[in-house]
């Protein structure tokens, strides 16, 4: 539902007029991660959102917490000078809100707002002037979680800059203590709310009204704060690869690929695990592919061991998921269909089934986008036979849709169920996709808008790492391919690129295009 193809004269989308969401909650109980999470989903469907955060804005007005009073983090009695500057952080949070309900239609009020008469009096101003008001209270009784979000947020922030970690812990539990003593639970019926225990392990709902507020609540029943790490790749090489019809097999090149891809993905992975006391075989890795023979087949050496006897390929499964296909390791040989076969797929060598900790999930929603009748078309023939076409394409990438095609927001609606999966999903995740797939997927992450999706270059032989935090995500790329099929390397020979398949890959002719393409070492694309 990313991005609708629509616009209303008051910015307003779904007849949901403007919404104020309250976050509530102590302190490391998930309220940012949440906010910048839903935040992230609303815009890609489209809806003006923001998150007005209090610490941020204390931060950037007040700066880091040695420069505040010793009584600023204290509840009760205060002194005057804190209670001004108090005030001064608040106000200019609310009047932030008003600013931005003149042209937007979500704010997410990121803060602690824990007393019932504070809340109140801040939704009483904002439904006075027809805002629709929803409090959203996370609550934890996970010592864990609340140790890790201390650990992995709140002591990297200005306010513990040169801090000892374990006194910073102390001190910020310490924060969370005098808080417990005057927390109010929302449990007034006053407002409609929305209740998490845990980020995402239960969640209690009270007066949710309105298509909007229903998807606010759809999202937050998928979403959790479990550090995991999601790769991208490209699928690889297949032997016939400007054609979208011709569902075709890997090339040898492509079988090659798909080794290497296989090695460097575990070097890498055992490495992140490491660092953090895991081993890969206790930690399940989860691979993502469409049904296309080239990306699931560019999974199966996940799924099998050094080559030495007949290659057994996998059997494929119903999986829990809704319209999707997991692999199975089975010892009889069979064919991408499930029949049995005595020869191996072309180029690839014989092996014996894999003991990786592993799952191979084919997930329909994920195919490339559909090239119409573009289908195998250069750019060039592209400019020639369809010149009209041509010029509206050139105009907006994103929103063009050729005949009998798929345009990028096309794509962006059927990938919107797959968001929620990579949303649920708690364990690292490999997606091994096409381009197309990809762009979307990574603008979604990232929070890119819309307008850029198709501008995104994705090079085969490139894996792009991402770790999702609390104010975004951390991403790397890492380069580990050279061979023939390599898309995007400028110092690649030109017979190395795909000229043909354009409609996937055209990126390659769009201008401002923004490079996800790295070098060894890995660099850092986003903190």
């Amino acid at each position: 539902m990313a991005a609708p193809l629509y616009t209303t004269a008051s910015g307003l989308l779904f007849h949901a007029g403007k919404i104020l969401v309250i976050t509530v909650g102590l302190p490391a109980r998930g309220k940012t991660h949440i906010s910048r999470a839903l935040e992230r989903y609303l815009r890609w469907m489209g809806v003006k959102t923001q998150v007005v955060s209090l610490g941020d804005y204390r931060r950037k007005t007040l700066g880091g917490a040695q420069k505040l009073p010793p009584d600023y983090f204290t509840l009760g009695e205060k002194s005057p000078e804190t209670i001004a500057l108090r005030k001064k952080v608040s106000d200019g949070c609310e009047q932030h809100i008003w600013d931005f309900f003149e042209h937007g239609q979500v704010v997410i009020y990121d803060a602690n707002n824990g007393t019932r008469a504070a809340r109140h009096e801040l939704a009483e101003k904002f439904h006075a002037k027809g805002i629709h008001v929803v409090m959203l209270e996370s609550m934890c009784d996970n010592k864990e979680i609340i140790e890790r979000n201390i650990r992995s947020v709140k002591i990297s922030s200005p306010d513990y800059r040169g801090w000892d970690p374990d006194k910073a812990v102390q001190d910020y539990y310490t924060r969370i203590t005098d808080h417990e003593k005057y927390y109010e639970s929302v449990d007034e019926t006053t407002w409609p709310y929305i209740r998490i225990l845990n980020v995402g392990e239960k969640i209690m709902v009270n007066d949710i009204k309105g298509y909007l507020q229903s998807r606010i609540v759809f999202f937050l029943m998928n979403i959790h704060n479990r550090y995991r790490t999601i790769y991208f790749a490209r699928s690889g090489q297949s032997l016939i690869e400007h054609s979208y019809k011709a569902d075709s097999d890997l090339s040898p090149a492509g079988w090659e690929y798909a080794e290497k891809l296989k090695e460097f993905v575990l070097q890498r992975r055992a490495k992140s695990l490491e660092q953090r006391g895991l081993t890969a075989q206790s930690e399940r890795l989860v691979i993502w592919t469409s049904t296309r023979r080239r990306a699931h087949h560019t999974a199966w050496p996940f799924l099998q061991n050094t080559p030495q006897l007949p290659y057994p390929n996998p059997t494929i499964t119903v999986s829990s998921d809704e319209d999707a296909l997991s692999f199975e390791v089975d010892s009889t040989e069979v064919t991408p269909t499930g029949t049995p076969h005595t020869e191996t797929p072309p180029g690839k060598p014989k092996s014996t089934p894999s003991t990786l900790n592993v799952k191979v999930i084919e997930k329909p929603q994920m195919s490339e986008i559909n090239p119409g009748i573009w289908d195998g078309l250069s750019p060039d023939q592209a400019r020639k036979y369809y010149p009209q076409d041509w010029e509206r394409f050139v105009k907006d990438p994103y929103a063009f849709r050729a005949p009998r095609a798929e345009s990028y927001h096309d794509l962006s609606v059927r990938l919107e169920p797959i968001l929620i999966e990579l949303e649920r999903e708690t364990e690292d995740l490999l997606i091994i996709g096409h381009a197309s797939v990809i762009r979307c997927l990574l603008a979604y992450l990232i929070g890119l808008p819309a307008s850029e999706i198709p501008a995104i270059e994705i090079a085969r032989g490139d894996l792009l790492e991402v770790v999702p935090a609390s104010y975004g995500v951390h991403s790397q790329a890492f380069h580990f391919w050279d061979g023939p099929g390599r898309r995007g390397d400028e110092d690649a020979e030109a017979t190395d690129k795909d000229e043909n398949n354009f409609y996937e890959n055209y990126a390659e002719d769009t201008k401002g295009k923004r490079k996800t393409m790295a070098h060894d070492p890995a660099i850092e694309l986003l903190a």
